[in-house]
């Protein structure tokens, strides 16, 4: 994995507004354009489709980072899917949660089906904040 130094190297600005930025754009529900003016308010000139390219670039490094901090979930989960439109297209989308009602993962995907359930119970599973559940509470879904 790269370093800090390393993850950054070759960028025109400072690494805290790069990581400020993407975080912001992360945790909230803003666009790339309320970014845009909210650096301008802080005298910094970006671009929205900068912003746009840090959040792609930097958005996965940063989760691979954090999930190491997220509060451990405890061992009762629930798992449910659900069909949603996302960009003009019908995805489905799977979801964990723990008994306390804070989601533990999710997953989109194409097909409703053995594999997607596997791929997503595995994703959950491993998860290294994630407990080994006690009991799993699915509907009744046949995959």
């Amino acid at each position: 994995m790269e370093t800090g130094l390393d993850l950054f190297k070759w960028k025109q600005y400072e690494s805290e507004v790069i990581l400020l930025t993407v975080r912001w754009y992360l945790k909230y529900s803003l666009s790339y354009r309320d970014l845009v003016e909210m650096m301008e308010e802080r005298g910094l000139h970006i671009a929205h489709t900068t912003i746009m390219r840090w959040v792609h670039q930097f958005g996965p490094e940063l989760d691979k980072r954090i999930r190491l901090y997220l509060k451990p979930t405890n061992d009762s989960f629930r798992t449910d899917e659900t069909y949603i439109k996302v960009n003009g297209q019908w995805k489905y989308l799977y979801r964990a949660l723990d008994s306390n009602g804070n989601t533990i993962d999710f997953m989109l995907s194409e097909n409703r089906d053995a594999p997607a359930a596997k791929r997503f119970f595995k994703k959950v599973l491993i998860s290294p904040h994630n407990q080994s559940p006690r009991v799993i509470t699915v509907d009744k879904n046949p995959a």
